[in-house]
């Protein structure tokens, strides 16, 4: 118990009391310097926007956080059988690494109005492919780089047992490759968040953290765009810790 409690105040209470100083620092260089609200709001107003408006805030992380998560369930599953398949057949790597590679530098400043325009501007699709993009490209690397630690003396054994490729691929290399996934998929959880809401710029339904930001800071109401923004980070926050605890219980079953 003793040696459990500093890991609880490290993990837990310092960044509290990081965070709570960081706002009181803010909070007195914006009213000590009286920094104009477009340059910076206090956060203190942030927070009274964030209340005052919360449905409409909840509303848009509901809408974001539904085209997030379709398309990091979309990028993760595309992402881990790409990588299966390509780390059992060395001519479908050698084909698909280039082209990974180069979906991993579109920019979605381009996609997006594509993506609108292919599947219509009021729905949800093109946001929901772009945070799939976004979640493909690291889940793949990751997942593909794990699937390539087996120790030679493990396939060695496999070959030994006269065991198949896919046997093979289930009992030793799947487990060997699972923490190069989960670091993929924690690293992709906000990419999705983070996706999803710069293709809201650019057209598609009203509604979401994107489209609510820009509507807020066009009307010149800083303090609520600044709400949103704070709710798009509490999203962001939300799938990561998510993926992480799906890590940890993933981890802990199979090491049992």
């Amino acid at each position: 118990m003793r040696t459990a409690q500093p890991g609880l105040l490290q993990t837990v209470l310092a960044p509290i009391v990081f965070g709570v100083a960081v706002i009181l620092l803010w909070q007195g260089l914006v009213t000590g310097l009286a920094i104009k609200a477009f340059i910076l709001p206090a956060p203190f107003a942030i927070g009274a926007e964030f209340a005052g408006n919360l449905n409409n805030v909840a509303g848009g992380m509901t809408v974001t956080g539904r085209n997030s998560l379709i398309g990091l369930v979309i990028g993760a599953v595309l992402g881990i059988a790409l990588a299966i398949v390509a780390a059992l057949a060395r001519l479908l790597d050698e084909m698909a690494a280039p082209i990974v590679a180069a979906l991993s530098v579109v920019p979605i400043v381009a996609l997006a109005p594509v993506l609108y325009t292919m599947f219509g501007a009021g729905a949800e699709t093109a946001r929901q492919l772009v945070a799939a993009l976004a979640v493909f490209v690291p889940v793949y690397f990751n997942t593909l780089k794990g699937l390539r630690q087996v120790r030679p003396v493990h396939r060695d054994l496999m070959r030994a047992y006269a065991v198949t490729s896919w046997q093979a691929t289930r009992a030793v290399t799947l487990p060997t490759a699972l923490p190069f996934v989960f670091t993929g998929l924690r690293i992709a959880s906000s990419l999705a968040v983070i996706s999803a809401l710069i293709a809201e710029y650019f057209g598609g339904p009203v509604g979401g953290l994107g489209k609510s930001i820009t509507s807020a800071a066009s009307s010149s109401n800083y303090g609520l765009a600044w709400a949103y923004v704070l709710g798009s980070i509490i999203l962001g926050l939300a799938f990561y810790c998510a993926a992480l605890i799906v890590e940890k219980l993933v981890t802990r079953r199979s090491g049992g």
